[in-house]
């Protein structure tokens, strides 16, 4: 991987046709022998980590979650912390997928694939948490309001059962958002595939696609009210998440600008974790002529534009706790900066609000290595950031009898180690087993891109007559 590439406008590079784009696509599915020993490496380290969460849950299980560093005042702990960093860092793929689509921005095009699969991966992460916090997962569906002989019902008064609603709505629309977008290159991998057992179970993912008009009528009908009903979703999940903390009398959580602070910070996180693996995989897979420089260069610059309005959050926070009068928020803002925790609420200003302010420079953002290195700030940042507000702000409450002081267990440690470990198991088995990229979308920006006479950087090529028909994004193999 090159420390810096040449910035360019063009969306594809290379002398590419619809065929070409359909090889370089599927064969990295077809092809095994195309995954390198990083993938190898990466895939088994999060298998082993996948493998260590397991043991951690079922000591909990068998134990109880007092093995976590969990006490009286900081009863969440890191459970919460770690739930609300995956929920955000979800929310990139949702926001690349839905809403750069209504907007009609050709670049979501070679991302949005991996993105929208980051999505569901971080999201099954984040549910594992407040499932296990509750000490009894078992009995997870007297969170539901079905009809029961003890005639309980829940409290739809607390924010907690709000995150129950939303995040499972989150979760059910991404993944039909994600799999209708699948089919159509589903139905390519069943034409190509030559293994009888491969082709039978892309024929059952297609669900009979033959890429008919009538097809393409419902397909695109379909996505764009998925697209619709996702693009709520993005404001609504971390905005309802935050209620958790807004809703409440607790110095540093009592504070209205939660809702666009959290959705701010959580496309800043996801934007981050998406460039972390866009960078090495499109060097690991040869995809610099579908990923181009000029897509790390705008998630950067939508990484710096989200990272000012967290920044601005951070000092909104500040003069609120002054200006307000209130001794405790005074106090509680004290204690952030110059208490046993203060260590962590300064390197949350540093990875968070000094470090990517050299994103401003555009050498920065095409230097690649750079810009890695920032985006592992950014996610550390982040984790910082919702560490300081919700375990700081439990210790120190109204009453001095009631402070205390939180530290993680082993326990805790591992639980959060191995989320990391499920999710890139998770992202890894994906990259090996679909499409990583849109492939008719692409084919379809390369129609538009030949269309309106753009000849540089992609050759400009007419369509083989044989594959006209991939020219509006047909899937299949003719």
């Amino acid at each position: 991987m090159s420390a810096r590439e040449k910035l360019n406008d063009d969306l594809i590079l290379g002398k590419h046709t619809y065929r070409s784009i359909n090889d370089k696509v599927n064969n990295v599915v077809l092809n095994q022998n195309s995954h390198t020993i990083p993938w190898a490496v990466c895939f088994m380290v999060g298998f082993m980590l996948l493998q260590l969460m397991g043991l951690v849950i079922l000591w909990l299980l068998y134990r109880g979650i007092g093995i976590w560093g969990v006490n009286n005042p900081s009863m969440w702990g890191w459970d919460i912390i770690n739930f609300v960093w995956w929920i955000g860092i979800g929310h990139a793929g949702t926001l690349i997928s839905a809403i750069l689509l209504l907007l009609k921005q050709s670049w979501r095009n070679s991302i949005n694939r991996f993105a929208e699969a980051m999505t569901l991966f971080a999201v099954a992460c984040a549910g594992l948490f407040p499932l296990l916090h509750t000490g009894r997962p078992y009995m997870a569906y007297w969170m539901f309001p079905y009809p029961n002989v003890l005639a309980m019902t829940p409290n739809f008064r607390s924010p907690l059962l709000w995150d129950v609603f939303a995040i499972s709505t989150y979760a059910t629309v991404s993944a039909v958002f994600w799999f209708l977008g699948l089919i159509p290159d589903v139905a390519s991998l069943r034409d190509r595939s030559k293994n009888p057992i491969f082709r039978t179970i892309f024929g059952a993912l297609a669900m009979g696609w033959r890429g008919a008009s009538s097809h393409w009528q419902r397909y695109e009908s379909a996505y764009i009210m998925l697209a619709g009903l996702s693009t709520p979703l993005v404001l609504s999940v971390h905005s309802i998440v935050s209620f958790d903390f807004a809703v409440s009398n607790l110095p540093g959580w009592h504070v209205t600008l939660f809702p666009p602070y959290f959705v701010a910070g959580a496309v800043y996180a996801g934007f981050a974790m998406v460039l972390t693996l866009a960078i090495p995989v499109r060097a690991w897979y040869n995809m610099k002529d579908f990923i181009t420089m000029r897509h790390i260069d705008w998630m950067a610059k939508v990484m710096l534009a989200t990272g000012l309005i967290v920044f601005y959050g951070y000092l909104c926070e500040g003069f609120f706790s002054w200006y307000s009068g209130n001794v405790f928020e005074r106090d509680m803002m004290r204690f952030r900066m110059f208490g046993p925790y203060g260590w962590a609420y300064w390197m949350l200003i540093l990875c968070n609000g000094v470090v990517p302010q050299f994103l401003w420079f555009p050498k920065i953002r095409t230097n690649l290595v750079a810009l890695f290195v920032i985006c592992q700030f950014v996610s550390l940042g982040m984790w910082l950031e919702r560490f300081v507000i919700i375990t700081v702000s439990l210790t120190r409450d109204f009453l001095p009898s009631s402070w205390g002081y939180f530290t993680p267990t082993i326990y805790d440690i591992g639980m959060f180690v191995g989320t990391v470990g499920q999710f890139t198991f998770l992202m890894f088995g994906f990259l090996r087993v679909l499409p990583m990229i849109n492939n008719f979308e692409m084919k379809e920006l390369l129609y538009r891109m030949i269309g309106r006479g753009h000849g540089h950087g992609h050759a400009a090529h007419a369509p083989e007559p044989a594959l006209a028909g991939h020219a509006a994004g047909d899937g299949e193999e003719h």
